[in-house]
């Protein structure tokens, strides 16, 4: 059976940062088990239906739509992204800001829904978010997601506003960070945004700006940017984020933002072990 997060962890690093009820319906079943077979989804992309719930669940075996509707409610309620903000802030010394690295991802959405759009180098429909990662490749922020009809830079000043408004809520400042970031982010646009919030761009150059002229870049720093490309690797071992069947855009930053806790509980738990 896998098991991402054992139930000690779930109990202590998650569960208190999720809505409950207060009166009326409370759930039957053990919340850490309800969580444990949504993260069982993140890793297969199975079916709901098709959960072994009965594994799972060691007294109460709930059916599958509860479950189901227990996700959504913590989709639409912000828990996910409140629980991760929370996790970040009470481990923010176990990231490495001597640099960071952004990037866009395009997800091909299987079954359309909100926020989904024809991308050319993907031949299908899809949705984009942004990344911003730390120096060991720890995810620390998205944006919004967004019809992948756009490109990475489209509104850029809102998705990075989006992005260090997560960080800002974990309590890790932004100020003189160096921020690497590929030839798709080279705009003024995006420059003066970095510059504003007193961030560091460094971009490689594209050939259609001339920026190359009016601004330095570290090519060794630059290089740097493999871990984000890692990253991306290790979001795609999660079978619910690598292609999106999920038609609410909310559900999808929920599967992206749990994928988030279950790197860094690692993380953190590789640390601990070394020490």
């Amino acid at each position: 059976m896998i098991e991402l997060i054992d139930k000690d962890t779930i109990r202590m690093e998650i569960l208190p940062y999720l809505t409950t009820a207060k009166r009326g319906y409370t759930c039957k079943g053990d919340l850490c088990e309800v969580i444990q077979c949504i993260l069982y989804k993140l890793k297969t992309g199975c079916q709901w239906h098709m959960i072994p719930t009965m594994a799972i669940f060691t007294e109460v075996v709930l059916h599958y739509k509860t479950i189901f509707g227990k996700f959504r409610q913590w989709c639409k309620d912000g828990s996910w992204q409140k629980s991760w903000e929370s996790l970040l802030g009470r481990n923010r010394d176990m990231i490495d800001l001597s640099s960071a690295d952004l990037d866009g991802s395009h997800t091909v959405a299987r079954r359309g829904g909100e926020e989904v759009g024809g991308a050319a180098h993907k031949a299908a429909q899809t949705t984009n978010a942004i990344f911003i990662t730390d120096r060991q490749g720890i995810p620390m922020a998205m944006s919004e997601p967004k019809s992948g009809k756009h490109h990475d830079v489209h509104e850029i000043g809102t998705s990075l506003d989006q992005i260090f408004g997560m960080m800002d809520n974990a309590g890790i400042s932004i100020d003189g960070l160096f921020l690497n970031a590929d030839a798709g982010f080279d705009c003024h646009d995006f420059r003066r945004k970095c510059e504003s919030a007193g961030i560091i761009a460094n971009v490689d150059f594209n050939n259609h700006t001339k920026n190359d002229e009016k601004y330095l870049l570290d090519r060794e720093l630059l290089s740097l940017r493999y871990s984000i490309e890692r990253t991306n690797a290790w979001m795609d071992s999660f079978r619910s984020v690598l292609n999106r069947f999920d038609k609410t855009v909310s559900s999808w930053k929920g599967w992206n933002l749990l994928a988030f806790h279950v790197i860094f509980l690692k993380h953190i738990n590789r640390l601990k072990k070394s020490r």
